[in-house]
């Protein structure tokens, strides 16, 4: 498997994709052309999203083909040279990808060694489930499952904080209630700014902040950029 799973599309101050971009380069070395999934976009349309990826990855000087203009999606993820799935609302973006088949068809892909890119959303779909989202459930999807190409699950823009005068559940509860319902499952609480990179059967943590690491039975702990990740695998 080649994957590239990205916490968050852009940092605080920056440009989209801006930080992720060299990374993503160098994942995509060589690739022309890739396939890209827009359907976590909700308040801007499909074309709007396209065209704002393919302003950043004309930088790499890789052409983007979004799925919604084609007249059969699963056929061009079928002959994709690279996937793309772009952040945004997680439900939407299952519900739309369960209906064409995309699901399914970029798992084979995954399977074949096609190199895969997600941030946010995009991240959360290779998972599993689509179960430790932070988004809303705007719309409901035929199920949570999602792709399923890693075992584990991700919570992208993992915040330790807890907001002065906020009295309701932190990021860390709400990710101790999946896991005592799941506890066969681990969780990486992704920061922002850092990425999970799959390949030649190892998974880096890509970033300048540790990962936190949740599963039931097991006490929380951080893993460093660089650490030992093969237990996810």
């Amino acid at each position: 498997m080649k994957l590239l799973l990205i916490s968050n599309s852009t940092n605080a101050g920056e440009e989209y994709l801006r930080y992720p971009l060299p990374e993503i380069g160098r994942f995509l070395d060589g690739v022309r052309e890739i396939v890209f999934v827009p359907y976590a976009a909700v308040t801007f349309s499909y074309a709007d999203y396209e065209k704002k990826v393919q302003a950043r990855f004309a930088e790499l000087g890789i052409r983007v083909r979004s799925v919604h203009r084609a007249k059969d999606p699963a056929a061009l993820v079928r002959g994709a040279e690279a996937i793309c799935v772009g952040g945004g609302n997680t439900f939407a973006l299952a519900k739309k990808m369960q209906q064409q088949g995309l699901m399914t068809a970029i798992l084979c892909k995954i399977k074949a060694g096609t190199p895969y890119v997600g941030w946010s959303a995009g991240s959360n779909v290779c998972c599993p489930t689509i179960s430790t989202t932070n988004d809303m459930p705007i719309v409901e999807p035929e199920s949570f499952k999602a792709i399923g190409a890693v075992k584990f699950q991700i919570n992208p823009h993992y915040l330790d904080a807890n907001p002065a005068g906020h009295a309701g559940e932190t990021r860390e509860q709400r990710i101790l209630e999946y896991i005592e319902a799941n506890p066969r499952r681990w969780v990486a609480g992704l920061r922002e700014g850092c990425m999970l990179r799959c390949e030649d059967g190892k998974l880096e943590l890509i970033g300048r902040r540790p990962m936190r690491m949740f599963r039931k039975g097991v006490e929380t702990f951080e893993v460093e950029p660089g650490g030992d990740l093969s237990f996810l695998l």
